[in-house]
């Protein structure tokens, strides 16, 4: 038994067609029944608060001054840390193409030391401390600063607030993984 349904789409009402629309304007490439995957398909029986989701996701992937490796650093510390398997396995995918190496993602995955380096250590650190301890150290945060500015601190914690609620929203709605992913946690429901 699933925790959510997916309306069929002939059955979308105006709000839930406007969010379906979004979702497939914004997430091109995807294929056309993304709208229905992932935190997309729960937020159709939401769609008030999932175009407001839907709008933070976009600013957060595609309009950030954060590389896109450092992102997808912060993104698949996240899912990680809530083995949200949707959420890991599909940035998993995404960040190898934006140039992270899948072994640092399997060791990420494993919950060992993924051995990134520089920019890409602090940010995992920087994600991991603030997970797990729910604050950070004046030091660490201001190591972050220093790096990427006031700015980029902001477009960070911004993200790794964002792929928490995604995280969250896979996991209480057991998010199935599609058939093309390959689930990071076989072994875990």
């Amino acid at each position: 038994m699933t925790r959510f349904t997916v309306p069929k789409e002939e059955e979308l009402n105006d709000a839930q067609q406007a969010l379906r629309d979004a979702v497939l304007g914004s997430r091109k490439g995807l294929g056309a029944e993304v709208w229905g995957r992932g935190p997309f398909g729960v937020w159709q029986n939401a769609p008030n608060v999932g175009h407001a989701a839907l709008d933070l996701g976009a600013a957060v992937r595609f309009n950030t001054e954060l590389a896109a490796d450092v992102r997808e650093v912060a993104i698949c510390t996240v899912g990680a840390h809530y083995k949200a398997k949707f959420e890991f396995a599909a940035h998993r995918a995404i960040g190898i193409a934006a140039g992270l190496h899948a072994e640092a993602l399997d060791c990420l995955a494993a919950g060992t030391d993924p051995k990134w380096a520089g920019e890409l250590e602090l940010v995992h650190r920087y994600t991991a401390t603030l997970l797990e301890d729910k604050r950070v150290s004046a030091e660490l945060h201001q190591e972050l600063v220093n790096c990427f500015g006031e700015h980029g601190a902001v477009e960070l914690v911004t993200t790794i607030g964002y792929y928490c609620l995604i995280s969250l929203t896979l996991n209480a709605f057991e998010v199935p993984l599609p058939n093309e992913m390959q689930d990071p946690w076989p072994n875990e429901a």
